[in-house]
């Protein structure tokens, strides 16, 4: 077996390893001298590095990220959970930091400098920043073939839709757009949100609008209206979870 043989199956293995027990793998991984570490995560899935430096500490995922291709590591920064993306952030030196900026969009990086602020049980420590977002002047077309590139499990319940300077707008259900002409324009088609929440909201808050409505997923704006996360119902339920898992193992 040649080394590049040998590469494709340790990657394999890794993968097959962070999908069956991603809090062991990156243990494991962490476990592992940081270029050891980028050797084995550099050519997986992004859901896989996704999954393994969520749960890794912030120190040592930061490491290995700044080690990534640029691309690559941007777009995991970008859809890591928010409380642990704002910890990578804090262990960047600071002209690594200057490069994400010139790249990632203005309201996400005062999210990253604004998250150590939320609360354990807050809208913001339980979102995604995961969504799908298209402009008012893009087509409905232009929408279904974003959506047909993603795999099934990554289609989105619903589609927004921002102004020029990412400011909410509207809202598209995905189950619609079947209804809708191909060249008609997504602003002409959307709906308006019913719900909006902010990042400093609870997570009760949130869980009484689900409960009330047939919301199935609410976003989530800054002070200035732009779209910044969203939130979904297993969302609540999950972050619920690890608030009590982190009452339990801190007695």
């Amino acid at each position: 077996m040649n080394p590049q043989q040998t590469n494709t199956l340790a990657r394999l293995i890794t993968e097959k390893y962070i999908a069956a027990a991603p809090d062991k793998a990156a243990q494991t991984l962490a476990a592992l001298a940081t270029h050891e570490g980028v050797l084995l995560l550099t050519g997986l899935k992004a859901q896989s590095l996704i999954a393994v430096l969520n749960r890794m500490e912030p120190a040592k995922a930061a490491a290995i990220l700044r080690r990534l291709p640029f691309k690559q590591a941007q777009y995991v920064l970008t859809h890591l959970e928010v409380p642990q993306a704002a910890k990578l952030w804090k262990e960047f030196a600071t002209p690594y930091q200057e490069r994400l900026k010139s790249t990632l969009p203005a309201a996400f990086v005062e999210l990253l400098t604004a998250a150590s602020g939320f609360a354990a049980d807050s809208v913001g420590c339980a979102m995604q920043t995961d969504f799908v977002a298209v402009s008012t002047e893009e087509k409905v077309s232009d929408l279904v073939a974003r959506l047909k590139n993603l795999p099934r499990p990554k289609l989105p319940l619903a589609c927004f839709v921002q102004g020029k300077n990412g400011e909410l707008k509207g809202i598209i259900r995905t189950v619609e757009l079947a209804f809708f002409s191909p060249s008609a324009l997504c602003g002409s088609v959307m709906g308006k949100p019913t719900h909006t929440l902010r990042p400093q909201d609870t997570l009760q808050a949130a869980q009484k609008i689900f409960a009330a409505g047939h919301v199935q997923l609410l976003p989530v704006v800054n002070e200035e209206k732009i779209l910044i996360g969203v939130l979904a119902p297993q969302g609540v339920v999950t972050s619920s979870k690890k608030t009590l898992w982190q009452k339990l193992t801190t007695k």
